[in-house]
């Protein structure tokens, strides 16, 4: 009889067959929670107003998914780079290490060797993405007035820093993030018909256009290789710029990998430099895909559109970021950030890290989907997004109570998790005019994933949360404004008390 070998016996047991798989890392070092009751931070909340924004973190007990920027868990290389952190003024070693590390992930003409010497600079350091948007709206607000910058979904910020300009961001959602049971699974594309009734319009009035990936506030739900060719196309034929808020640009990739025809046998990082060959600049916050808690920046294509349409504009923006952040070559960043940044773009082009990241949040909403509350399908890359409208459809709720509000001051309180509601309240506006709210096209609540810091335990613990406040919905009263009704970013600023039921 012939002896089997161990390499043909495992044959028998295939390691694809196996559903559940470890995770692609393990735990380095823990930190134990503090323990606190329910009452206890009822208190809390209670005192600031029931805005999570300002309950201490050292109280949550449970999940905190405030936001997935900067929250990242850092990698055992990532802590031994930040001792590589060299402090220099003026051209510290990380900054050349950065450059090399930009033009590899994104293309070398994001970071022209020119921009490295400060010579025609095209690529520029910021402390975080925010501003990077600030330094790159204030000059295009100086190009004339009523300008429009066109988008498939602007976040909160990213508006507020086009407005503050007094520019008009506009949003063209995809139709699929509105339709019922959509099974589309780039619901975060921009709608073309709409943009091209825009271009046709008032193609004069917009300077640039602005991609995001994923898209944020369109439930975080990514956009298709498809609609980022055509939007540069049809931009392009108007001689205008497109730019990318590429914070989540790897997950991005990951689904345009799995999910569209013609891209499955390619790398990551494949997909990802086709995403940007088709546009000509870029904002991103690396404290989303950097995988690291601060950093952003501003990049340019060389002898992209943009550049060459507006070549005053590369020098006033390394003016703006030398007055706001430092010299160039830090940008607002310490030496030790920039090492650990480095390190950060490495790892998150990686499959098998995007693999387990993006499954995580797929099973957190799919539970979250079995318990039949009303969250978006499929999930997008980062967050789980909960339909506040159908979340109380059946009760007495309406718009105006904010309903996103009270469950997420229910949510910490009483069970120890943070979520953020990204809806009616944070999206829409007081009229003062006419003494009513306006309403933005969606209303949810966010559960943001931080990056590498949670196992499936804690997002279950979540599941069983949400879906015991939903049991309980009808006992659930609005909210009334208290302070900063008619506030610019008023979320982050606005106090409320529950209104009697």
């Amino acid at each position: 009889m012939k002896m089997n070998s161990l390499i043909n016996l495992i044959r028998n047991f295939p390691e694809e067959e196996i559903s559940i798989k470890p995770r692609p890392y393990f735990n380095h070092s823990v930190e134990f929670k503090r323990k606190i009751t329910a009452k206890e931070r009822a208190k809390i909340l209670e005192k600031v107003g029931l805005n999570v924004f300002f309950f201490p973190s050292e109280f949550i007990s449970g999940c905190d998914l405030l936001s997935d920027s900067g929250t990242t868990t850092l990698t055992n290389k990532q802590w031994a780079s930040l001792h590589l952190g060299d402090e220099a003024y003026g051209s510290n070693k990380g900054y050349f290490l950065l450059f090399e590390k930009v033009r590899e992930v994104f293309g070398e003409k994001f970071f022209s060797e020119s921009s490295k010497i400060g010579k025609k600079p095209n690529a520029f350091i910021f402390h975080q993405g925010r501003a990077a948007e600030d330094a790159l709206f204030t000059q295009i607000g100086k190009l004339g007035k009523g300008l429009i910058i066109p988008s498939n979904g602007h976040f909160d910020t990213t508006k507020a820093n086009i407005e503050a300009n007094n520019m008009k961001a506009v949003d063209l959602f995809s139709p699929e993030i509105k339709k019922e049971n959509s099974k589309e699974k780039f619901k975060g594309d921009m709608d073309i018909e709409k943009f091209k009734k825009l271009l046709k319009e008032k193609k004069e009035k917009i300077p640039l256009v602005y991609l995001t990936i994923t898209n944020n506030t369109a439930a975080g739900q990514p956009v298709s290789m498809r609609n980022i060719r055509e939007v540069s196309e049809l931009s392009h034929s108007y001689n205008i710029p497109l730019f990318l808020d590429a914070c989540r640009f790897a997950e991005n990739a990951y689904f345009i990998k799995k999910n569209e025809k013609g891209y499955g046998k390619k790398s990551i990082k494949e997909v990802v430099k086709e995403i940007f060959s088709y546009v000509d600049g870029f904002t991103i916050s690396f404290k989303k895909d950097g995988l690291v808690n601060m950093g952003g920046g501003l990049f340019l294509k060389e002898d992209g559109l943009f550049m060459k349409k507006y070549p005053k504009i590369s020098d006033n923006l390394m003016n703006e970021q030398i007055l706001k952040e430092g010299h160039p070559t830090y940008g607002g960043l310490s030496g030790r950030d920039i090492m650990a940044l480095v390190e950060g773009l490495e790892q998150v082009t990686k499959e098998e890290y995007l693999d387990y990241r993006i499954s995580q949040v797929k099973e957190f909403g799919e539970r979250m989907n079995q318990e039949k509350l009303p969250v978006l399908m499929p999930p997008g890359g980062h967050a789980i997004y909960l339909d506040m409208n159908k979340f109380f459809s059946d009760t007495s709720l309406k718009g105006e109570d904010f309903g996103g509000i009270s469950f997420t001051a229910i949510l910490l309180s009483a069970y120890g998790h943070r979520a953020c509601e990204l809806g009616y309240f944070a999206f829409g506006y007081y009229d003062k005019k006419t003494g009513r709210e306006i309403f933005p096209e969606v209303n949810f609540v966010r559960f943001a994933v931080p990056r590498l810091r949670y196992e499936s335990q804690d997002l279950e613990s979540v599941v069983e949360a949400t879906k015991r406040i939903y049991d309980e919905r009808e006992k659930i009263p609005g909210v009334e404004v208290v302070y900063g009704r008619d506030l610019k970013l008023r979320h982050f600023k606005a106090r409320f008390r529950f209104k009697k039921m």
